[in-house]
């Protein structure tokens, strides 16, 4: 048993209500022409390409693909495969550059030689959290980096050097979401956010980075429903095998290890039973965990969403009018 025993998908009929959300936000309410989607070589970018083209017409959508030094040639090569399955035009941008300018590279590398003085030309990194199916788990990141010869070494991270790279890892997020409203703006176009429900209800986006956006098609769908909508859309089987992947770190390194914890099958069955009020056990059996392991990924929700919630926070005002009168449009002034 799994998610897909809990949860029946009309994967179909899904894909056209979000079609006609599309349509009604991009061109009613936001009164764009069309849409920018960045497409990073994911199921999630895919399928929110595919949809939007669907919904908008494939002349009315711009896909940008964003490498960088660190990103890798997969993903490149796959998010061109995701745009062209989509029908829509794409470009590249760079992005290596502006981050080299801005210190990102650098502010990395001199946070990683505090740890290993020794990592440099040749060297990769990643980021990674335990599993939460470990019986003794230890919330805590830890780095690892791999020399040119192959050889690993892995540290606990210090919450000041965890603070510190990952302030300069951010930047990637930023200065894409940056290049996104640059064309946005260019050609009258609103901007697809390409979150599903896991990134969204537990935080795993950047503030003012992958987590702006103007729509967010599929925000409201776990990970396994848009695998779903995938591959009734069309999606490369390609992307559709390949495990969610961050693209971020320099070393290969998976969602599951840096963030979730947990494979994106076993924590959309949580996550659906936990937004539920669902016993563990009843969850427990329908994924082969036991009830303790299920309560344990609960507490994890609960304290993902606790230290994330100013990722979802709106700006804060003196006076809160200000907001309602923004939202209705109003011109005059509110003194």
């Amino acid at each position: 048993m799994g998610f897909e025993d809990l949860v029946q998908l009309d994967a179909v009929a899904e894909c056209g209500r979000i079609e006609a959300a599309l349509q009604e936000q991009v061109f009613g309410v936001l009164r764009r022409r069309g849409a920018v989607v960045g497409i990073s070589g994911g199921v999630d970018s895919a399928v929110v390409a595919a949809l939007c083209a669907r919904a908008l017409g494939r002349d009315r959508v711009c896909g940008v693909l964003m490498p960088e030094r660190d990103s890798s040639p997969d993903a490149i090569r796959l998010g061109r495969a995701a745009a062209e399955a989509a029908g829509v035009k794409f470009l590249t941008e760079d992005v290596g550059p502006a981050l080299e300018h801005m210190g990102c590279y650098a502010q990395q590398l001199d946070t990683i030689r505090d740890i290993f003085p020794e990592y440099g030309e040749g060297w990769r990194c990643k980021l990674t959290l335990p599993s939460l199916l470990g019986s003794e788990r230890l919330n805590v990141f830890q780095l690892t980096v791999r020399g040119p010869g192959g050889e690993e070494r892995s540290s606990r991270l210090p919450a000041a050097m965890y603070l510190a790279l990952v302030a300069a890892t951010n930047m990637k997020q930023r200065v894409r979401k940056l290049i996104e409203y640059t064309h946005a703006d260019r050609l009258a176009y609103a901007v697809a956010g390409t979150p599903n429900r896991l990134e969204y209800m537990l935080g795993f986006f950047v503030k003012n980075g992958d987590g702006a956006a103007d729509v967010k098609p599929i925000a409201h769908l776990f990970k396994s429903e848009v695998y779903a909508l995938g591959r009734i859309l069309g999606v490369p089987s390609e992307i559709l095998a390949r495990p969610p992947t961050t693209d971020t770190w320099s070393l290969a390194q998976t969602q599951e290890e840096f963030f979730f914890g947990l494979p994106f099958g076993l924590l959309d069955a949580c996550l659906w039973g936990w937004e539920r009020g669902a016993e563990a056990g009843m969850i427990a059996r329908a994924v082969g965990l036991d009830a303790a392991q299920v309560q344990r990924i609960y507490r994890d929700i609960e304290g993902k969403r606790r230290a994330t919630r100013y990722l979802h926070a709106a700006p804060l005002l003196v006076r809160e009018e200000v907001t309602r009168s923004a939202l209705r449009g109003e011109a005059r002034e509110t003194r």
